[in-house]
């Protein structure tokens, strides 16, 4: 396991943080995704915070981050919400008038530390999405009886 140091610690922090658009409104698809990516990873570098895997997903962010421990996780997620809303509707004019007083986050967020689990959450943040598909296609409506193998009329 890699470890970092400052002048006198040495430390391996790794948190797993998720947060979500206000409302959970599902606006993080196409150029706003690749815009809300680079501008998450430029915050995150100005911190010198370091992105070990990251997922959009159209209606929330996965993150694997390792945060030196001269920072605390409410201070950068403060920063992170904060600056990232007000670039979000710097280059998306139009998302203002969907949020009104540019809050593009919703309030919380989640964050849990990684010890020895951090592959294992690395490999779930890769495979999200895939998830979320197979998840989205399920149905509870049968068309056909998997009794019978019939087609199932609709008032029955």
């Amino acid at each position: 396991m890699d470890k970092n140091t400052l002048s006198h610690t040495t430390w391996e922090c790794k948190y797993h943080i998720v947060f979500a658009p206000k409302f959970r409104r599902q606006v993080i698809y196409g150029a706003i995704k690749a815009d809300v990516a680079n501008i998450l990873s430029t915050l995150c570098k100005r911190k010198g915070v370091e992105i070990i895997e990251a997922e959009c997903c159209p209606d929330h962010i996965h993150m694997l981050v390792r945060i030196p421990p001269n920072i605390s996780v409410s201070s950068f997620m403060g920063y992170l919400k904060g600056k990232s809303s007000l670039m979000i509707f710097d280059r998306h004019a139009n998302l203002k008038y969907k949020y009104g007083n540019r809050k593009f986050w919703c309030r919380g967020y989640y964050v849990d530390t990684c010890g020895k689990n951090a592959n294992k959450i690395q490999e779930y943040i890769k495979n999200q999405l895939m998830e979320d598909q197979a998840y989205d296609q399920l149905s509870l409506k049968e068309y056909i009886d998997p009794f019978t193998g019939e087609p199932v009329m609709k008032g029955k």
